[in-house]
């Protein structure tokens, strides 16, 4: 994995499959891995998501903006405000491509 600073907004779409986001909201950390589109695995919350599980990304993924995903139960999950990210990309993937974010998105 190759790390990459606090960015401001990712897109999934944009990341290889088995990139690594850690999110920190105001009040929980949580790991997310790409598997591919708006399909992840996230863990963080201690009632829903304790470990990973599989789920699917709602709207945008960004600092300041909620944390929103379903989880494969049907259920929604909404976090309080995104504080930072960090996006670690598998290594093979990310020697000839920097990682991927959108610096404009607040």
């Amino acid at each position: 994995m190759t790390p990459s600073s606090d960015i401001a907004g990712v897109d999934l779409n944009s990341l290889p499959r088995g990139s690594m986001i850690d999110v920190e909201t105001k009040s929980r950390h949580y790991h997310i891995e790409c598997l591919g589109g708006d399909k992840i695995r996230v863990s963080g919350h201690p009632d829903y998501c304790p470990e990973p599980v599989p789920a699917h990304l709602l709207g945008l993924l960004a600092r300041g903006a909620h944390l929103k995903f379903m989880l494969s139960d049907r259920r929604p999950v909404t976090t309080s405000r995104v504080i930072s990210l960090h996006v670690d990309e598998p290594a093979d993937q990310s020697k000839s491509e920097p990682p991927k974010s959108s610096q404009g998105v607040n």
